[in-house]
């Protein structure tokens, strides 16, 4: 059996849940709170940064892009037409290249902030950072989550999936960013119909359900964060 580090509201351990979900591979989580940098996990990931997948057979694997290519390079081929990263190198690039904007840019512009300000300083010490939200973060992801979302529709303009003809890396890493900023209910849905509409057909897939069900302590999630049709 197959370990997942993970935080449940980390955006990039959800990138990684989804993708194991539509592999149909069972794992173990394992919540773990990086600002108590525990020297077990330090260890595993002296970055101290979520997820880390662990297999026998492997040790430990830091981080999203590592893990997931990790899963196509040992799962991908039997997926055959449903591999997350295509067969040809420019659309593989192209995935890669979302890959990069969605957990990299949309992270450090958006989620990365509303999660430290309104979820992990709710449970991290003084010492750890902990304290009340910084507003002005907040107020700068949620101005940020709108080039984002128009991002999406354009794409969605021209393609049936984001990196493409078919569900991809990039489907599921977007999704993964939004889900946080949805639960928090910082995304506004009303502006973007074409990211919405794609947004119901990942939320509506059984990889999201594990998704939908995690909740913060004392916090409850946006009022439509678990409808399918929103």
């Amino acid at each position: 059996m197959a370990t997942l580090y993970h935080s449940a509201f980390c955006p990039h351990s959800r990138f990684i849940r989804l993708v194991l979900g539509e592999l149909g591979f069972s794992v173990t989580l394992v919540e773990e709170r990086v600002w108590e940098r525990r020297r077990e996990f330090l260890l595993m990931n002296p970055a101290a940064t979520t997820p880390v997948f662990l297999e026998e057979q492997t040790g430990p694997l830091p981080g999203a892009g590592v893990i997931s290519e990790y899963l196509d390079e040992t799962r991908g081929l039997a997926l055959g037409e449903h591999r997350f990263l295509p067969d040809g190198p420019l659309e593989r690039a192209e995935v890669r290249r979302l890959l990069d904007w969605f957990n990299g840019k949309m992270f450090d512009e958006v989620t990365g902030y509303l999660v430290t300000e309104k979820i992990n300083k709710r449970f991290m010490s003084a010492e750890q950072g902990g304290g009340a939200p910084d507003m002005g973060a907040i107020r700068a992801a949620r101005n940020n989550v709108r080039y984002h979302l128009s991002y999406i529709d354009y794409l969605m303009a021209h393609r049936n999936w984001l990196g493409g003809p078919r569900l991809t890396y990039a489907d599921l890493a977007a999704a993964a960013q939004l889900s946080v900023a949805d639960y928090l209910g910082d995304v506004p849905w009303s502006a973007n119909e074409a990211a919405k509409t794609w947004y119901q057909r990942i939320k509506s897939r059984p990889s999201f359900r594990p998704l939908l069900a995690d909740r913060v302590p004392g916090m409850d999630p946006s009022a439509h964060y678990a409808d399918l049709d929103f």
